[in-house]
């Protein structure tokens, strides 16, 4: 196996973190006023083009954050060494389910630790993940050669005469097809070679150098049909790694993120962006009590990987009254399935409108140039306690009362 090399100097001396100047509205022309309460940094925003990778590019700005809060900066990971790695984890387990779990591109943000734990991390100059003649990620075909190849193999599987037994082969064909499409990756990591500053790594070398201790980050969640205080296992199909979350009533999730944010730590965010009331191209997501007069056009791509559909209403560009989200109503639209795993994303900030609301400042995946915020966008009090799926933060960030609770 030949061995890689990459030498990373300028592009690191290079990177700048986002800036901290508050953001004043959500829009041209908006009525609302937001005023900066905790503003933190993060790597500058990028795309996940036509992709459905957006847990890798959330959770790796995150952990990208942590660096920065560890005074570790300019630091920008590859998000697709990380679904190269995970698409093998993916389908072994899919391979030893005999196909009754998820082989796809979407994933969690579990899927992070599960890769850095085992085969460490890259910066995105070493692995770009741009190996099929594209300046931006597009894994349409990437993953219809993969799921064709892993139903083959199930099909083979099942055809097998009763002395037969499945190759040792089919690993090597899923890893040919990532290396083609993505770029090649050794099964010795310590032939993947790559310099930072002078200074070469490998994989794990990288890994051990960032000092990101994968032990330290915990997911949390809040639905009724969990018991409270208690490790539960989120029924997504995304969850293919079968991670464990942290389920706390629905008060304590908003808490814990105010609180995390105050006391300087970010957390990736995993919600349902499909309602009619989240509204990227105009940085806002909202629980309006009226929603009757918003007006759609067009649709939302299947992986929610650009601005989506078109809305407009009053409600986006004037401050409106919001319904009020309780436990009860949240574990209704996640029972209905109104409430969907849709789209991993990074929580940076809190800011106040006008009339002393909360609202989330929010970094995204899909670019800056689809609205007036820079790729960022403000989400309210009620959105997450309506549309959280969970959030992912390091255990320091979690009150004293709150990790007694949880045994932590």
């Amino acid at each position: 196996m030949k061995k890689f090399a990459c030498s990373i100097v300028a592009f690191f001396a290079a990177i700048q973190s986002f800036s901290q100047t508050p953001l004043t509205t959500n829009a041209e022309g908006s009525e609302y006023k937001f005023e900066k309460v905790v503003h933190l940094d993060a790597t500058p925003v990028e795309s996940q083009g036509w992709t459905g990778t957006c847990w890798s590019f959330s959770a790796l700005s995150y952990f990208e954050t942590e660096l920065i809060r560890l005074g570790k900066k300019g630091h920008v990971l590859s998000e697709m060494y990380v679904v190269y790695q995970a698409y093998l984890g993916k389908a072994e387990k899919y391979f030893r389910t005999d196909g009754n779990t998820n082989f796809d591109e979407d994933g969690a943000f579990h899927d992070i630790p599960w890769v850095i734990q085992r085969f460490g991390i890259v910066p995105t100059e070493a692995f770009k993940g741009l190996n099929y003649g594209s300046e931006s990620h597009s894994h349409s075909e990437l993953v219809a050669v993969l799921k064709g190849a892993m139903e083959g193999l199930m099909d083979a599987k099942k055809n097998l005469s009763r002395n037969g037994k499945v190759s040792t082969a089919w690993m090597d064909a899923l890893r040919g097809i990532l290396d083609a499409y993505l770029g090649e990756v050794p099964k010795d990591l310590t032939a993947m070679k790559f310099k930072v500053e002078g200074k070469e790594y490998n994989p794990m070398t990288y890994r051990d150098a960032l000092g990101l201790d994968m032990n330290n980050y915990v997911s949390l969640t809040s639905f009724t049909n969990h018991d409270m205080y208690a490790p539960c296992q989120l029924a997504i199909a995304d969850n293919w790694a079968w991670g464990n979350s942290y389920n706390v009533p629905l008060e304590d999730l908003w808490t814990a993120a105010i609180a995390a944010l105050n006391a300087g730590h970010t957390f990736a965010w995993g919600a349902d962006v499909s309602e009619d009331f989240f509204n990227f191209r105009s940085s806002l997501a909202i629980v309006p009590s009226d929603k009757s007069t918003i007006q759609v056009s067009g649709s939302n791509n299947k992986n929610y990987s650009d601005a989506g559909a078109d809305k407009k209403d009053n409600c986006f560009m004037k401050p409106v009254d919001e319904e009020i989200i309780t436990a009860a109503s949240r574990q209704a639209g996640y029972d209905n399935k109104q409430t969907t795993d849709d789209h991993g994303m990074h929580a940076v900030g809190i800011y106040k409108d006008q009339n002393g609301k909360s609202y989330l400042l929010v970094k995204n995946s899909w670019g800056t140039s689809s609205n007036d915020c820079d790729g960022y966008f403000f989400a309210s009090e009620a959105y997450f306690k309506y549309k959280t799926i969970n959030i992912y933060v390091h255990k320091d960030a979690l009150s004293k009362d709150l990790r007694k609770k949880l045994n932590i």
